[in-house]
């Protein structure tokens, strides 16, 4: 499936921002859910690594060397065939299943611009399978596919806000769409009918927790999880967790803090979903 690549250019397929990227065949496109996502049927990732390189990402740990995990951010693998794995389930379609896309990954990396892989998936499920789908992402680009999502009976879209300081942002997601931009587009989805979600999985400090929580209920999105970020026993990619840590204690980003911003956000968004029970299926 390689030969759907084959005519971008090769600085554009070989490398995004200062990530290398790789291409391999995968053996499997669909993965047993378990753990965090037990509650679904199957986790579907288009892509191993991840060119936002968030600080505190678990998903680096499950990096299969040393070496990839310490260069988190820095590298993606595109499963080339991906499509073609994916087609082959027609036989028994995946109608009703839960799917999770991506527990390890972002679907919409910032090469899926040129690639459109997660794109071509999407509109395999739609048009043969229509199962229960969940897409996690914190990129805006979810808004050029919503045309196929709209096609979904039933779908849920959920994206990752994290802060609402670009401080903040830029010591743990330095690589990734400021979260304004993610707040306009999963409105920008939400508005088209689309069933969605914010996520504030880590929930990383915040400076003005009335504020945040009014304009996160001023979108008119229903569903909301939180999730606290674990300071001090969370991991951090290598490198990192020395100026991480040292910005937490100059925040002064306690648990308390967590539960009294949390508590705010209850008081605004009663139903708002919390940690582990707040991903389950639609």
């Amino acid at each position: 499936m390689k030969d759907l690549f084959s005519d971008l250019e090769d600085d554009k397929k070989n490398s995004i921002g200062k990530s290398k990227v790789d291409y391999k065949k995968a053996s499997t496109i669909l993965t047993k859910a378990s753990g965090f996502m037990e509650s679904y049927d199957y986790t579907l990732n288009p892509y191993s690594g991840c060119s936002y390189g968030c600080t505190y990402c678990y998903a680096a740990f499950f990096s299969r060397t040393e070496e990839q995990r310490n260069n988190w951010g820095y590298w993606l693998t595109v499963k080339e065939n991906a499509l073609y794995l994916l087609m082959k389930y027609r036989k028994r379609p995946l109608t009703g299943k839960t799917i999770y896309m991506s527990s390890v990954t972002d679907p919409y990396q910032p090469i899926e611009k040129e690639l459109k892989l997660t794109r071509s998936l999407i509109k395999e499920l739609a048009d043969f399978h229509q199962p229960r789908l969940v897409i996690q992402t914190r990129s805006p680009m979810i808004t050029r596919d919503i045309d196929l999502l709209q096609q979904f009976k039933s779908i849920q879209v959920n994206m990752t806000i994290t802060t609402d300081s670009e401080k903040v942002r830029k010591v743990f997601e330095p690589l990734c769409p400021s979260n304004a931009t993610r707040l306009k587009a999963i409105k920008e989805v939400n508005d088209a009918g689309i069933n969605t979600c914010i996520t504030m999985t880590p929930l990383l400090p915040i400076e003005n927790a009335e504020a945040f929580a009014i304009g996160l209920k001023d979108t008119g999105i229903k569903n909301f999880i939180v999730q606290p970020f674990h300071s001090d026993r969370g991991k951090f990619i290598a490198g990192t967790r020395e100026a991480a840590m040292d910005f937490i204690k100059e925040l002064n980003w306690t648990m308390d803090k967590y539960r009294h911003v949390e508590s705010i956000l209850i008081k605004h968004i009663p139903e708002i979903g919390i940690g582990k029970e707040g991903f389950k299926p639609i």
